[in-house]
């Protein structure tokens, strides 16, 4: 029996999670092409499509992830364009404790190892091995909607790679890097860098990829108002 649209998003999102771990496999430009023209069609406001992308691929790929671990290595860096949150409480830090412990356990990071949690942050800036990054920015004009547009862009980049057998990972962590990043890329420094997303063909043996993070239930989340 073929499944209804609304049972094959269903069940892209079930099985969508963030690819922490890659093989080295390229992907093809065709399909990574494919994926883009997908998310093209992305709701923003007044169809301003805020969203630039630059997709590295190959040498772009290793130069980046060379400078970028050189960069946190010593220390370099920090500034975001978009301040990040300032403070977690209540059931946003307990969600948040619980994505962090999921990992840690899942790779072998005791509670309390700083070295094991400064090696895990810094896979990040590895690209978690994967063969490609996209790095997004968005329109200074726009401000924070432009954000949220190029936020939008982003979920439908990751359901149109899921459909495409993709792994991936969206990175809020490269931020920190905003202006190394843009200055290698030729991006122009007053566009702001919303987000970077790694990705490839997942490796599914390693066990970074071996947990998954849970949701609240509908009723945590939404409130219904008739009257």
């Amino acid at each position: 029996m073929n499944e209804t649209p609304a049972q094959v998003l269903d069940s892209l999102l079930a099985q969508r999670h963030s690819c922490r771990a890659f093989l080295p496999q390229q992907v093809e430009r065709a399909t990574i092409e494919s994926v883009l023209r997908t998310a093209q069609r992305a709701a923003s406001w007044c169809n301003s499509q805020a969203w630039q992308v630059n997709v590295l691929s190959g040498e772009a790929t290793e130069r980046l992830r060379t400078k970028l671990i050189a960069a946190e290595r010593a220390g370099e860096g920090g500034a975001t364009d978009f301040p990040f949150p300032h403070d977690y409480r209540g059931v946003y830090l307990d969600r948040r404790r619980d994505c962090g412990f999921r990992l840690y356990s899942a790779v072998g990071v005791e509670r309390g190892d700083k070295e094991g949690y400064a090696r895990q942050t810094l896979e990040n800036f590895r690209f978690f091995g994967a063969p490609h990054v996209a790095i997004l920015t968005s329109d200074p004009g726009l401000g924070v909607y432009g954000a949220v547009d190029v936020g939008g862009y982003v979920q439908v980049v990751l359901l149109a790679m899921q459909a495409h057998g993709l792994g991936a990972i969206p990175q809020a962590a490269l931020a920190h890097q905003a202006a190394l990043i843009k200055q290698e890329l030729g991006i122009d420094a007053e566009r702001p860098m919303v987000c970077g997303i790694s990705f490839g063909y997942e490796d599914t043996a390693h066990p970074a990829n071996g947990f998954r993070t849970t949701r609240a239930p509908l009723e945590q989340a939404v409130q219904f108002v008739d009257a």
